[in-house]
């Protein structure tokens, strides 16, 4: 899941979390279930229109989420042209954008203290056998708040290096987004511990 609540208001808005989720999840087990080229086309397909259907602003703020796969479908695509396996590569490539793509628009329609009372219910069988489940509820808002915060950043950081440097972006960028990362990170223990901790 790539980004936070869409402002442009759908009607999915008001539909309950868990059932959004429990779909998400039907939705995934097919997509896995199935390996025809022609259904997963479909499937895509069913998708963007079901991005498009909200609206110019909603569409393309989706599309603007799923830009961050193309490096990874590059690289599969890429690795089963030279295995001479380009069909099952595009399958994978086309269940893993529609899978990443049903996820956001979960998270666009779908508040994120929503999730966490979904999560919080589905944890409740655990609290009897004394197991803590807050952290867990947090480590999942944290995951889903923070993933387009990074992937902001990397961006970011990526632009600064083509502005400053006429090599092409490498495995150099990977230690100062590590840096980014780890300073964010304290930057939200520090927060937590200020508020009570765990």
């Amino acid at each position: 899941m790539i980004s936070l609540t869409s402002p442009v208001e759908t009607r999915a808005h008001g539909w309950p979390a868990g059932a959004k989720l429990a779909g998400l999840c039907g939705a995934t087990m097919v997509l896995f279930a199935i390996k025809g080229l022609n259904w997963h086309l479909g499937f895509l397909a069913a998708t963007l229109v079901i991005y498009a259907m909200p609206g110019r602003q909603f569409f393309q703020g989706g599309m603007r989420r799923l830009r961050v796969l193309w490096p990874f479908a590059a690289i599969i695509l890429l690795w089963h042209f030279f295995t001479n396996d380009l069909a099952n590569g595009a399958v994978i490539v086309l269940r893993m954008i529609t899978a990443v793509g049903l996820a956001n628009l979960v998270t666009m329609t779908t508040k994120l203290s929503d999730m966490i009372v979904v999560v919080r219910w589905l944890c409740a069988p655990l609290r009897r056998f004394g197991v803590k489940t807050r952290s867990v509820e947090l480590a999942i808002a944290l995951v889903v708040r923070f993933t387009p915060v990074l992937a902001q950043k990397g961006q970011t950081l990526a632009l600064a290096w083509k502005a400053r440097a006429a090599r092409r972006l490498g495995w150099r960028v990977i230690t100062p987004f590590a840096v980014l990362a780890i300073d964010d990170a304290e930057h939200v223990a520090e927060a937590l511990r200020a508020r009570g901790g765990l």
